[in-house]
C-alpha cells in the first residue's frame, strides 16, 4: 500500500449557461469530502479567464485514502447527477510531491 501523501488537481468544466448549477454542486461536495480520514485539503478554484472551469485542489494523507474518496457516497451522488451540467469528462490528475 502506498502510504506517501498524494495530490490532486481536478478540472471540472461547465456546459454553457450551468456554471452556477455545477458550482453549487461542487460545493455542496466539500463539507462531507474535508470530514473523511485522510484529506489534509479540499480546496475549489475558479478559472479567472474562464468561469465555466473549475479546480479542485486536493491533499491526501495516502493514495488508498485518495481511493475511498473516490467511492464515497457523496462523490458517487455527484457523479449520478452532474452529467448534464459537464461540458466534458472531469481531468483528474494524481501527483506525488518531488521536491
Amino acid at each position: 500500500m502506498n502510504s506517501k501523501p498524494v495530490t490532486v488537481v481536478a478540472i471540472i468544466k461547465a456546459t454553457p449557461g450551468n456554471e452556477s448549477a455545477l458550482k453549487q454542486a461542487l460545493l455542496a461536495l466539500i463539507p462531507p469530502t474535508r470530514q473523511e480520514a485522510g484529506c489534509l485539503n479540499y480546496d475549489l478554484h475558479v478559472d479567472t479567464e474562464n468561469p465555466a472551469r473549475f479546480i479542485f485542489h486536493e491533499n491526501w494523507s495516502s493514495k488508498a485514502q485518495l481511493d475511498a474518496h473516490l467511492n464515497s457516497p457523496h462523490l458517487d451522488a455527484f457523479e449520478a447527477a452532474a452529467g448534464p451540467l459537464l461540458a466534458e469528462a472531469p481531468q483528474i490528475f494524481v501527483l506525488e510531491k518531488i521536491a
